[in-house]
């Protein structure tokens, strides 16, 4: 199993090194466009692997994709960050070419692989993978439904003085702080709803807590988060590659499903070796179908900026 990451800033090495460690994967390659940056991070890596006890092979390049030939599974990292107050909208115009570029020439040398888009705005790049390939739209997914399910549950574990262990919920909808529709209603503590143990007021905002989730980090950091970014790719990267028939939430070509077409936005999917194999309709109520259908407005409008 190859599995090759392009950019290696932050989110990228992260992305690496938690799929290395998992230990699943034969060989990672890290790309990147800056001179000897991915070699310097792929060697950095390479060497905490008798300390953190894996195999996986770890090579960097500069920019040459036949390197990244045969790869099973590409995730696409590359592109420029958010800054404290920035959108992820805001970075279309120079995103756009750059993710547009990067997964010509994956296709060129790996026709065969499964692409992963984590470059924002994440749902319209993801949209822009599909209008400018030949692939089947089981083979592009956008990462951003399962970071944002993540750190739904971690505000949830916050919010219950709970294990995140015992904690489920979902986000669906589009990957931005307006956009995400944190499922509330179902999210639950061991199967008990958690509207049994905490008030609705609480509930609401631990959704809006959720929905800024990104924004928090960036004010913070001064960029965008990695850790959490690296670790969701590293999931769905596993759940294709060991075929693990996993659900997470992903943004994908919608054709009909939630009545929404033409627009890639999160939705539970099942992931396999594939790719997505199945995407699931949940029953929403008329509540979460409004929020649904006005995310699912403003993807497109994003997607409007789009030179196809």
């Amino acid at each position: 199993m190859k599995v090759t990451v392009v950019g290696a800033g932050a989110v990228g090495a992260s992305c690496a090194e938690y799929i290395a460690i998992k230990n699943f994967a034969s060989e990672v390659v890290v790309l990147d466009i800056k001179e000897g940056y991915a070699e310097g991070k792929a060697m950095d890596l390479m060497q905490t692997a008798s300390l953190n006890g894996f195999d996986t092979k770890i090579t960097g390049t500069t920019g040459d994709y036949s390197k990244t030939a045969g790869s099973d599974i590409a995730v696409i990292t590359s592109g420029i960050p958010r800054k404290p107050g920035m959108t992820r909208e805001e970075l279309i115009g120079i995103n756009a070419g750059i993710v547009k570029s990067v997964s010509s020439s994956l296709i060129e040398h790996s026709p065969n692989a499964i692409i992963i888009v984590v470059s924002n705005p994440m749902d319209t790049m993801t949209y822009l993978v599909h209008k400018t390939t030949n692939l089947p739209k089981n083979r592009i997914i956008g990462m951003g439904g399962a970071l944002d399910s993540a750190r739904f549950k971690y505000r949830l574990a916050e919010a219950l003085g709970a294990p995140i262990s015992d904690v489920d919920g979902m986000v669906i909808g589009g990957h931005s702080d307006k956009g995400m529709v944190p499922l509330t209603r179902l999210a639950t503590r061991n199967s008990v709803p958690v509207s049994e143990f905490i008030s609705e007021e609480r509930i609401e905002q631990v959704a809006a807590d959720t929905k800024v989730g990104g924004a928090t980090l960036t004010k913070l950091l001064g960029t965008s988060a990695w850790y959490a970014p690296g670790a969701a790719v590293s999931g769905l990267v596993q759940a294709i590659a060991c075929d693990q028939k996993k659900i997470f939430p992903c943004s994908t070509l919608l054709e009909g499903e939630y009545g929404l077409n033409d627009l890639c936005i999160g939705a539970p999917v099942v992931l396999g070796k594939n790719g997505i194999e199945k995407i699931v309709e949940i029953e929403l109520n008329d509540a979460e179908k409004a929020k649904l259908a006005e995310s699912a407005e403003g993807v497109k409008k994003t997607n409007g900026l789009l030179e196809l």
